[in-house]
């Protein structure tokens, strides 16, 4: 890569996604609003219904497409955004932000893990329970790999890992960039109890546009957020829909102001900018009162989206590692995130109403405009809610959170992170809130407690944890006035704190030596001694799949961890096809219970055997079936061989 660095202009550097340092990095700031040099991450769309992702990526900057770890990435990171927008290092635990995007990024997860590993994130991986990537349909059939897409995926995945570094995050690949499949790919993320479900992508309004709210984004309880569009003044659906959060976009640059920070309104030409204006077919929904527009108003909110301001992301497929990204692709999923930084929306609530029941509680943005209209503030800032750059930027996530109800206040939970205590273990947690007024006493209630525990109103949490599980906990804090406000996070209770008793190899016929399945339960054929494929060790394996029809093999085998152990799953995995390209076409997905470890498939091919690894301590004091499936398709062989697996508790 040197070589190939040393012979380009800087230019041509920027097609290939690598980026230089730039007066951001350095604590600087970059000019408002200034032109730089970009491309679109997808391409306009050529008919009704069809969306584009909203991703710009920075084409003008140089540097290596690795990094050491110390070194900081052009563009703002996570302490850059927290910094501007007051949030905490670690929003966001207990909560599933999801992510709706078109088409496959076969790297999201490993570009993930890059991202958050630069920035000292924790971990975020299928393995851990973190990450999930499904398709429309919530399985794992995976639309075809493209390159844009893949871009405004890295850039939605980097943006809630650093806004809400504690929340889990389920990617949805939707089959195409229509707004049916785009839609589908919505409502699985609700069926997968998203609470929070932002949404990169745009495209221009039509008269079916009604219908599509209420199939697809008519979900109360559920923030979901929406872009409003690169193209500066203008309505875009779904952006128009009266039932999401439409967020605009800022140019974000540091000063010397008491805040540390500044925002106007992004616009870089007629052309490029955020988007905002008056829907011509959705209704304004009742919480929005503006007055010179008879229906649904652009935008509620809004956060940084200018390219020249924009945000550092990781991106392999498609890109060569580090780049800077910009568009009100960045500025969605940085507000779903303060919406999951502030806690589980209301039962019954539209989330999009919360911000204009606070509005003292946002930064008002005051200068700017993307673009000629009238009345003026649909596309031209000044105090109070406009087109642009809506209500304004958050300041904390008291604007976003379902308290306030009876007599205006607001109360904020503050979330004590995930937690763990081992079965017998004894468990004291005080939580806190506060409330906007003052005197006021606030009693706590909690549902999801492991069985043992309990909670006072007072809000400590105490007890002796008695049954071994992951539960999901919510906290909520209700003042004299019926304001309330709530933070959800994992408790996992794990096995016995005492000694490992019980331990080793829990596996029985680990390598298939015995020539028979027994203990496990296996498809006909799967074991096999053949010279077809080696074995790892030994003469036999397991041979999933190989025959280039339509078939699924499984493989499965239960066995219980003792309680009080750490327990790590690992076998050797070859695989062999007679696929091509980068298009996912047979699959083995490695399963303990109901929880997915890891799919592989076709793309994964490798010429020896790789050794696979997973921490299922988390299942100690049960009982766990461990399961491969492998499917194929109609054609062209796919071969997923495995050999010397090993359940190790100690």
């Amino acid at each position: 890569m040197r070589a190939l660095t040393a012979l380009l202009p800087a230019a041509a550097l920027g097609v290939f996604g690598l980026i230089a340092p730039t007066a951001q990095a350095a604590g600087a700031t970059a000019p408002a609003s200034s032109h730089v040099a970009v491309k679109r991450a997808c391409a306009t769309p050529t008919h009704p219904g069809q969306m584009a992702c909203l991703a710009l990526a920075r084409t003008d900057l140089v540097q290596p497409h690795t990094l050491a770890p110390n070194a900081t990435p052009s563009g703002f990171g996570p302490s850059d955004l927290q910094s501007a927008y007051k949030l905490s290092s670690n929003g966001g635990a207990g909560q599933t932000v999801a992510i709706v995007d078109a088409m496959d990024d076969p790297n999201a997860e490993s570009d993930l893990a890059a991202y958050r590993s630069q920035y000292g994130l924790p971990a975020c991986t299928t393995a851990n329970g973190c990450f999930k990537k499904i398709d429309q349909n919530g399985g794992t059939s995976y639309p075809t790999a493209d390159s844009g897409w893949a871009g405004e995926i890295s850039l939605d995945l980097d943006m809630v890992s650093a806004v809400a570094p504690g929340a889990h995050i389920l990617l949805v690949e939707a089959t195409s960039a229509n707004m049916s499949d785009l839609g589908t790919a919505v409502n699985q993320a609700v069926a997968q109890g998203a609470k929070f479900v932002s949404n990169s992508y745009g495209g221009s309004e039509d008269s079916t546009d009604t219908s599509s709210d209420s199939q697809y984004f008519n979900h109360p309880g559920v923030a979901i957020t929406v872009s409003a569009g690169d193209s500066a003044y203008g309505a875009e659906y779904p952006a128009a829909s009266q039932y999401v959060t439409s967020v605009g976009g800022t140019a974000l640059t540091r000063d010397s102001s008491a805040r540390g920070w500044s925002e106007s309104v992004w616009s870089t030409s007629s052309t490029e900018g955020t988007g905002s204006g008056c829907s011509a077919y959705d209704p304004k929904p009742s919480w929005q009162t503006d007055s010179g527009c008879a229906k649904r108003t652009i935008s509620d909110v809004s956060a940084v989206a200018d390219p020249a301001t924009g945000v550092a992301v990781y991106q392999t497929y498609g890109g060569s590692g580090w780049n800077v990204y910009g568009g009100t692709s960045a500025s969605s999923p940085i507000i779903a995130s303060v919406y999951a930084d502030a806690g589980t929306p209301g039962s019954g609530d539209y989330p999009a109403k919360y911000p204009y029941a606070h509005t003292s509680a946002l930064n008002d943005v005051t200068s700017g405009s993307n673009g000629t209209c009238s009345p003026s503030y649909l596309c031209t800032a000044g105090p109070g809610y406009d087109g642009p750059t809506g209500l304004g930027t958050p300041n904390g996530t008291a604007a976003f959170t379902a308290g306030g109800s009876t007599g205006g206040n607001t109360v904020t939970v503050t979330s004590p992170g995930n937690q763990s205590t081992a079965v017998g273990g004894p468990a004291s947690l005080q939580v806190k809130a506060t409330d906007s007024a003052s005197g006021q006493t606030l009693t706590y209630s909690a549902s999801g407690l492991p069985t043992g525990l309990s909670i006072s109103s007072s809000g400590l949490i105490s007890g002796t944890a008695t049954t071994a599980g992951t539960y999901n906990v919510t906290v909520t804090a209700k003042d004299a006035t019926g304001a309330t406000g709530s933070a959800s996070f994992t408790w996992t209770v794990t096995g016995s704190g005492g000694t490992c008793t019980g331990g080793g190899q829990l596996l029985g016929n680990p390598g298939f030596e015995t020539g028979t399945a027994s203990p496990w339960t296996a498809s006909s054929g799967v074991l096999d001694n053949s010279s077809g494929e080696p074995a790892h060790s030994g003469s036999w394996k397991a041979w999933l799949d190989g025959y280039g029809t339509t078939h699924t093999d499984t493989l499965s085998q239960t066995v219980t961890i003792p309680a009080g152990c750490k327990a790590t799953f690992s076998f050797w995995l070859h695989i062999d096809t007679a696929e091509t390209g980068s298009t996912a076409y047979d699959k083995l997905t490695v399963q303990a219970n109901s929880t997915t470890l890891a799919t592989y498939s076709n793309v994964n091919a490798n010429t020896g055997y790789v050794q696979k690894s997973f921490d299922l301590s988390a299942f100690a004091g049960r009982s766990v079936t461990l399961k491969f499936t492998g499917t194929e398709d109609s054609s062209l062989q796919t071969s997923f061989v495995i050999d010397d697996t090993a359940l190790n508790a100690s």
